[in-house]
């Protein structure tokens, strides 16, 4: 699951939304959770995030400050123990990514000593400003995309990348200062289509959107939340290779749209004995 939390849930001195995020995730009990956007997280000696690990029954791999930026957003990267046993961990492309790419060596519990079941598991959070940077971004992860000495071939990736999924019905429904976020820029300086060019880099390389897959196209995980933004598009990913699929899908609720201006993706795949 990754889920952006719109300044960490928190507003000011305020931490409702904070403890409604922690409710709607565990209500959905992920194994790998993915938190952009982890704001003020490493305030009172990282209270929030032990906090939050504590509500989830989960165990943080790490929690990486945006190289760009303020120095009060982070990227977190947790998992359940129970279930997972955590064999290595990295923080890739440090100094290069505007928020943050970590990457977990996982194992399932259940397998014991049989590293056939092991597989990657990356939390990211690519770059808002420009599509130039978040290409830049997605080649730190084009490797993973099949096979690759020294590491397990599977892997999913679960990110706020920023890159919207589809053409908007019109580009006047978006201000024309954020155009540069979202668009080619052409040479001429003029504005062309969306710019997806990080996710293809992704997908041409290997790495699977599991909605080709089930054949099922998610909702918006963006588009609700902002009076000027009312376009619905998915930013939030759950990509995967050498995984099986089972299903793929946006937790839309009046709760979850009160608690960000990001719905939780959802990803559920096989990755070996359960206990």
């Amino acid at each position: 699951m990754v889920w952006n939390l719109y300044g960490g849930g928190v507003d000011g001195v305020s931490e409702e939304r904070l403890h409604t995020q922690a409710k709607i995730i565990a209500g959905l009990e992920p194994d790998v959770l993915a938190l952009p956007e982890c704001t003020w997280w490493d305030e009172d000696e990282e209270r929030r995030l032990l906090y939050m690990a504590h509500k989830l029954d989960l165990m943080p791999v790490g929690m990486v400050r945006s190289h760009i930026g303020d120095g009060r957003n982070h990227t977190t990267l947790l998992i359940r123990p129970s279930k997972l046993r955590l064999l290595g961990r990295r923080t890739l492309g440090e100094g290069v990514f505007h928020h943050a790419l970590i990457r977990a060596r996982l194992r399932p519990v259940a397998a014991g000593d049989d590293g056939s079941h092991d597989f990657l598991a990356f939390g990211t959070h690519f770059s808002w400003a420009d599509g130039d940077s978040r290409l830049r971004e997605a080649r730190w992860l084009t490797d993973y995309g099949g096979e690759f000495p020294g590491v397990p071939p599977r892997a999913m990736l679960l990110g706020d990348l920023n890159i919207p999924d589809r053409e908007p019905e019109s580009w006047s429904l978006i201000p024309k200062n954020l155009h540069s976020r979202y668009r080619l820029v052409l040479g001429t300086g003029e504005f062309g289509g969306v710019d997806q060019r990080a996710l293809q880099v992704l997908i041409k390389s290997g790495w699977v959107d599991p909605q080709t897959l089930t054949g099922q196209k998610r909702a918006a995980t963006v588009g609700y939340f902002y009076d000027n933004e009312r376009v619905p598009w998915c930013l939030d990913y759950g990509l995967v290779s050498g995984l099986k699929v089972t299903s793929y899908h946006t937790h839309d609720t009046p709760q979850a749209r009160n608690a960000s201006d990001h719905l939780p993706a959802v990803l559920d795949v096989e990755v070996g004995p359960s206990t």
